[in-house]
């Protein structure tokens, strides 16, 4: 096990109705005028919107209002965040939705209080500073409510590229499982699945005996492979929406990758479909994943072996353990196509013609060298291939 340290101050609140006590954990945190955040009409629609402004008011916080968050979010919306929350005094940032939304407002209090361009960020700057940011969840899918991360795509030039910083952890989350009950299917196997891509992301490792993590992930990854078909199958199953939702927090909130080293290449191969295609990143993901798992499989087979036998129910072929490995690789592809995620870059919209691109931009964009490294390092002709057994 590596050298650590673990630090997650965020304060979940969990829970039925949870979202009407906004105010009051606005108020504690030190906000006194909030910008709040938001994407489409859903949270309008469903009156969401509506009782967190009734909590801001009851506390007497005032606040000014930023709708028009995308998936994949953009470069564009978080200037504008900016520029508003300086004219306005804002000295508080409240998300209220996904990841995406998540995403967008951390990059907004990071530009904030930064004089310089906040894309700084996302080429490698750490940020040391930033607005306190609150979320009311949405969706459960990126762990976004728990994590020091975000994720922009800069739309000169369409990189998708992340942030990290202690300062951008949320001061609060809101998790109100019946808030997700409204989903789409398909929105909901997204989510799942980028659940599931977060705990492979960091079973994937370098690291020796780190038996505690792994049993960590392993039991996180069974209770997606067990709740996800019944959310499936019952969007309004109050028990799995809560699963769920509280799963996707410890995917992300690093208890689970603390003292191991860690992969993300999936993640980074995937960024670029999402950029160019504006293809849900879960979808992406699910197509994805399979691909650069059997890719890198050699590098380790014991490891994609182990997860065959603990979480898919493989049998170990010791004599043979890449035929186990196959079987858990092959196992997670079935599962993510039984909650009806694509399978390729036919059903996720890519197109083979466009790799050249793809790699170029994921190797070479934005100040990148030719490379990207994690579990194993890859370059352009690995990423190629890699995007070549996703057709």
């Amino acid at each position: 096990m590596e050298n650590f340290v673990y630090y997650s101050p965020t304060c979940f609140v969990f829970g039925k109705d949870t979202e009407r006590d906004t105010g009051k954990y606005v108020k504690r945190f030190g906000g006194s005028k909030v910008l709040i955040h938001y994407g489409g009409g859903s949270v309008v629609r469903s009156g969401l919107l509506d009782r967190v402004k009734k909590s801001l008011n009851d506390c007497g916080i005032p606040f000014v209002e930023l709708g028009g968050v995308k998936p994949n979010p953009r470069s564009g919306l978080v200037y504008e965040g900016i520029d508003l929350c300086k004219k306005e005094n804002v000295d508080f940032i409240l998300a209220v939705g996904g990841g995406s939304v998540i995403d967008s407002s951390k990059a907004i209090a990071a530009g904030v209080v930064y004089d310089g361009d906040f894309w700084d960020f996302y080429q490698g700057k750490r940020i040391e500073e930033a607005l306190p940011v609150g979320t009311i969840l949405t969706i459960a899918a990126a762990g976004s409510e728990g994590s020091p991360d975000s994720v922009i795509t800069k739309e000169e030039g369409m990189f998708k590229r992340g942030a990290s910083g202690d300062a951008i952890r949320p001061k609060f989350s809101i998790l109100n499982p019946a808030l997700t009950q409204t989903l789409p299917a398909f929105q909901s196997a997204a989510g799942i699945t980028d659940i599931m891509a977060h705990l492979y992301e960091r079973y994937l490792t370098n690291s020796e005996e780190v038996e505690v993590t792994d049993r960590l992930i392993e039991g996180l990854l069974l209770t997606m492979v067990h709740e996800g078909p019944r959310v499936i199958e019952d969007p309004n199953n109050y028990e799995a929406r809560a699963n769920i939702m509280w799963a996707g927090t410890m995917a992300h909130n690093n208890s689970c990758g603390v003292g191991r080293t860690q992969d993300w290449n999936s993640h980074s191969i995937e960024h670029e479909l999402s950029a160019l295609y504006d293809c849900a990143h879960g979808a992406g993901l699910a197509v994805t994943m399979p691909a650069v798992f059997t890719y890198e499989m050699s590098h380790n087979v014991m490891r994609f072996a182990k997860a065959a036998v603990r979480v898919w129910g493989c049998q170990m072929d010791f004599e043979h353990p890449e035929v186990t490995a196959k079987a858990g690789i092959e196992a997670l592809r079935n599962f993510l196509i039984s909650i009806g995620m694509p399978k390729n870059f036919e059903e996720l919209g890519a197109k083979e013609e466009d790799i050249p691109k793809l790699v170029d931009v994921l190797c070479n964009g934005d100040g990148r060298t030719g490379s990207i490294s994690g579990f194993t390092t890859l370059n352009e002709d690995d990423c190629t291939k890699i995007y070549k057994m996703m057709v």
